[in-house]
């Protein structure tokens, strides 16, 4: 696509960097944060014309305001799970009381939503789900019971939208169910943090039993297309953002090997310099496949690009550190076993880039599949 900004586009810019610079320094904690970006109107602005959204942006302003705000240092977002995935999901197959009831609090920054996509011994096969949802003789309402993994702020979020087994006997992607359930049901739902190897527990596992779920996104047997559909929102003007974080992880990688001397070693210069190339790369590559290039594997190359990109500049973050990436930045202590550097916390977290999100072997087996046409990769029932 001809992708370029226009000077409305750098007024839009400079408004959005002025009100970051003066808000960014006050945050006090990501739930409230969150509640200011709704109030001045930033959440939202891909949901076109919808009603439900604070400003309308057009999609050369939706990447503007990710790069602002990547630049900016702003915390990392507590709602995007909503915002991004959620929100134009109920815009394409929501009924208009489910967009009214939702969509409001979601770009006020009121209520948080977690995804419950993953479960145990399935890895990256969406299809093998588990986890079933009975309906109650009376009503609508669904009892949901079973395990989910990899849930990411299910334990600060209100709500999660879950993917379930509705048709008892089904197999793989039929008979599906893409449901809404309330976060807040003791004794009914079990939120377990999962430690990782930084010390830190962004992902979750999640237990339900018998949870009630009054809301069916799409209808019911019909969850497989509903959650395709927000699988195709999940990469997007996102992407972007996160390139702007990953040049500056780069720059510090960078000057990390002018200030050790690991830059005056051709190899590592060499490295160096290819990470440069191939986050160029990935940006144009980005550009290209932004509007819709109706390319079915564009996603997935996306996905591995960056994924493989960002494991290999945690590598080098080490690598130029020398020894001195073995010792921690603080002396051990009971209460806080070890500390990271961020030069530490990129090389274990980025272990994780090829896994979450759809592992790389997922990603090739889709572009194998659906786009080069190779026979199919045999599964088994579930």
């Amino acid at each position: 696509m001809d992708f370029g900004f226009s000077p409305e586009d750098d007024a839009f810019r400079s408004e959005a960097r002025d009100w970051l610079a003066s808000h960014v320094s006050g945050v006090a904690d990501r739930r409230s944060w969150e509640r200011t970006l709704g109030a001045a109107g930033w959440i939202g602005l891909g949901w076109g014309a919808s009603g439900y959204g604070n400003r309308t942006a057009g999609l050369t302003r939706q990447v503007v305001w990710a790069e602002e705000y990547a630049r900016s240092g702003a915390p990392a977002r507590s709602g995007h799970i909503g915002e991004n995935l959620l929100g134009p999901t109920l815009i394409a197959h929501g009924t208009d009381e489910q967009k009214a009831r939702f969509l409001p609090p979601i770009a006020a920054g009121a209520e948080l939503w977690c995804q419950g996509y993953s479960e145990p011994g399935a890895g990256s096969d969406l299809a093998g789900i588990r986890t079933a949802a009975v309906p109650e003789p009376a009503g609508r309402t669904y009892r949901v019971t079973g395990q989910k993994i990899w849930t990411s702020l299910a334990h600060e979020a209100d709500w999660c939208f879950v993917l379930a087994r509705t048709e008892p006997g089904s197999v793989r992607h039929h008979g599906l169910s893409f449901l809404l359930v309330p976060m807040d049901q003791p004794g009914r739902i079990e939120v377990r943090p999962i430690r990782q190897m930084t010390g830190t527990s962004d992902f979750n596992e999640v237990f339900f039993d018998g949870a009630r779920a009054e809301e069916v996104v799409g209808g019911a047997g019909d969850g497989w297309r509903v959650a395709m559909s927000l699988l195709g929102f999940e990469r997007g003007v996102s992407t972007l953002a996160q390139q702007i974080g990953f040049a500056e992880e780069l720059g510090a990688v960078v000057r990390a090997a002018v200030e050790s001397g690991a830059a005056r070693d051709p190899v590592v210069r060499e490295r160096l310099v290819r990470q440069w190339a191939e986050l160029r790369t990935m940006r144009w590559h980005a550009l290209r496949t932004l509007g819709g290039s109706g390319d079915a594997g564009a996603p997935s190359v996306a996905k591995l690009l960056w994924a493989g990109w960002h494991q290999r500049l945690g590598e080098l973050a080490v690598l130029v550190r020398g020894a001195a990436a073995g010792v921690g930045p603080a002396d051990w202590s009971a209460s806080a076993p070890y500390e990271l550097d961020a030069a530490q916390h990129l090389f274990l977290f980025s272990r994780a880039d090829t896994i979450y999100g759809g592992s790389d072997q997922i990603q090739r087996t889709i572009i194998a599949e659906r786009v080069l046409g190779l026979p199919r990769e045999p599964k088994g029932a579930v």
